[in-house]
């Protein structure tokens, strides 16, 4: 396939690596050629990087697997997952979890991701119902924006809420950037 066709999300093979397409804009400059921008993340490594290519450049779109699985507990090195199928236990070492070990509740489903048989990560909804397990004390006061203090819920996260959340409610937390969406 060209370069030109990639979509946000997409797995492709890049010279001979595996790269997750974060972002790509197609710019046609006044004088030149055109060519695609693009915002990759190898995934073996985790490292994003800015690339252009020629709007000719071709890769191949790399066919990931998925499989639903449970989350069951870490060991603060290894995370333990079971397949919700087979029943089979997966180990993933913590730096392939990165950011996401914060949205990780035991027994809340993911996405097991694979690519060849490799094990890749995990995919996490991208909303979470999650419990408040300390907030700020209130900090009401006549101001002209909505007032907000920080909460930790049960994984540790710290985050922004709104004033009027207490202690024990349970939230929805966006994955993609940790913060507060509404009461559950």
């Amino acid at each position: 396939m060209e370069i030109s066709e990639v979509k946000k999300g997409m797995h492709v093979l890049i010279d001979g690596d595996l790269y997750q397409v974060i972002d790509f804009l197609h710019v046609k400059p006044g004088k030149g050629a055109a060519f695609m921008s693009t915002r990759i993340k190898k995934v073996k490594t985790g490292v994003t990087i800015d690339r252009n290519f020629n709007t000719n450049y071709k890769c191949e779109e790399a066919h990931i697997s998925r499989r639903n699985a449970q989350y069951l507990y870490n060991d603060g090195e290894t995370y333990y997952f079971m397949d919700n199928e087979t029943f089979e236990q997966s180990e993933i070492p913590a730096e392939r979890i990165a950011d996401n070990k914060d949205f990780l509740i035991e027994n809340n489903s993911v996405d097991i991701v694979t690519f060849n048989g490799e094990l890749l990560g995990i995919i996490i909804p991208e909303k979470l119902e999650m419990t408040v397990v300390s907030v700020d004390p209130s900090t009401l006061s006549s101001t002209a924006t909505k007032p907000t203090k920080e909460a930790v819920v049960e994984t540790g996260l710290k985050l922004r809420v709104p004033d009027f959340i207490k202690e024990g409610e349970k939230i929805i937390v966006t994955t993609c950037d940790g913060k507060y969406f509404s009461r559950a």
